[in-house]
């Protein structure tokens, strides 16, 4: 599952990996937008995510993985129906929202579930496996404001308040389709990118 891809060390990365082992936050890009990293398993963080970006705790926050073995940490069992969807679509713009582990911070749980994507942009992928832990994946804006899609728009922003990986342009457009799998069963929940069979 973990996505190779070649791309020069994008400006800010080296830096990035630094702020996030110190809990800071890390702003990056993805196949849409840019993103808002932390460790999705830190409380704290997540904490400061939300207050950065003036958004209540009522709306789950999504996470990136590029590893089985992240979803392990997340999810107490990856149905099959999952697993097949996972080969057709990712990497890629598609989130599943999966039976979530006890004890995960409750900014991560919608209904008991918990949101994951691997994202197929090499620098989001990259950041991921490079720090070995489930990330953040909200959108890189105050709540309320239009998601950026370069690293200007995010320091704009934030003003100093995130280290941010310049990895370009990205593409906007739809966001990831995001779908819920529970006992085999398939509940689309936002219609995006990724066109579901």
């Amino acid at each position: 599952m973990i996505y190779h891809g070649s791309t020069d060390e994008p400006e800010g990365l080296a830096e990035a990996i630094e702020a996030f082992g110190r809990g800071e936050i890390v702003g990056y890009p993805t196949e849409t937008y840019y993103g808002l990293g932390v460790d999705a398993l830190d409380p704290a963080a997540l904490a400061r995510l939300l207050e950065l970006k003036g958004r209540g705790a009522d709306k789950a926050v999504s996470v990136l993985v590029t590893s089985e073995a992240m979803l392990e940490r997340l999810c107490t069992k990856v149905p099959a129906t999952a697993h097949r969807l996972m080969a057709a679509y990712w990497p890629g713009a598609l989130t599943i929202a999966l039976p979530a582990r006890a004890g995960l911070p409750a900014a991560l749980l919608s209904d008991g579930c918990v949101a994951v994507r691997h994202s197929p942009h090499p620098v989001a992928s990259a950041f991921v496996a490079a720090v070995g832990r489930p990330i953040t994946a909200t959108s890189a804006n105050p709540a309320g404001a239009a998601p950026p899609t370069t690293a200007a728009e995010v320091r704009a922003y934030f003003a100093g308040r995130c280290v941010v990986i310049d990895g370009g342009a990205t593409a906007g457009g739809a966001p990831s389709t995001l779908v819920r799998v529970r006992n085999e069963r398939i509940e689309i929940l936002r219609h995006g990118a990724v066109e579901i069979d």
